[in-house]
């Protein structure tokens, strides 16, 4: 296993969490980006729509899963970094889809992050790359934590308030 001094920053779609790690970028904090949404982002601009990006869903899902994966395993382990998402989070979505999660259940076993900081929920809000809708957020809200419970973390639940309220919140836990 694969420890690390990595501090996941999740919760379901519309919680936060960009805002978050953007804060924490501005200051000067190394972060990753949440690799679904630049996914999706660039599929986007070349004209497709969310509908034919996720057309086959576990290609969709496998190619985030490894994709984080891949990016994860050239990170330096002993440098704090913050990440938006992390290989964990691919086991909430896949069971979501309705996908055999033992392949992310069994990445996700690989390695071993510092903190988890697990964002309550925001008020949801529909934009060009969100796919879910209310009722699938509330249901990821809870295979999140579901996700990283099985994998034996203690999670830390990042109540809702103000974006520098949050980030002090996290960099007060470290």
């Amino acid at each position: 296993m694969r420890r690390t001094n990595w501090y996941v920053i999740t919760g379901a779609p519309c919680s936060g969490k960009t805002a978050v790690i953007s804060g924490l970028e501005q200051k000067g904090h190394q972060v990753v980006h949440e690799v679904a949404r630049a996914y999706i982002d660039e599929q986007l601009q070349k004209g497709q729509s969310i509908a034919q990006i996720k057309t086959d869903i576990l290609s969709f899902e496998s190619h985030i899963l490894y994709k984080k994966i891949e990016i994860e395993q050239s990170l330096p382990k002993s440098s704090v970094i913050f990440l938006d998402r992390a290989v964990p989070d691919s086991i909430a979505y896949y069971m979501i889809e309705g996908l055999n999660p033992d392949d992310p259940i069994q990445k996700s076993k690989l390695i071993r992050y510092k903190n988890i900081f697990l964002f309550e929920r925001l008020r949801f809000e529909k934009d060009d790359v969100r796919s879910e809708d209310e009722k699938i957020a509330a249901q990821l809200d809870r295979l999140l934590q579901t996700s990283y419970e099985m994998l034996d973390y203690d999670i830390i639940y990042v109540p809702v308030m103000p974006v520098d309220k949050r980030i002090d919140f996290i960099l007060e836990r470290m």
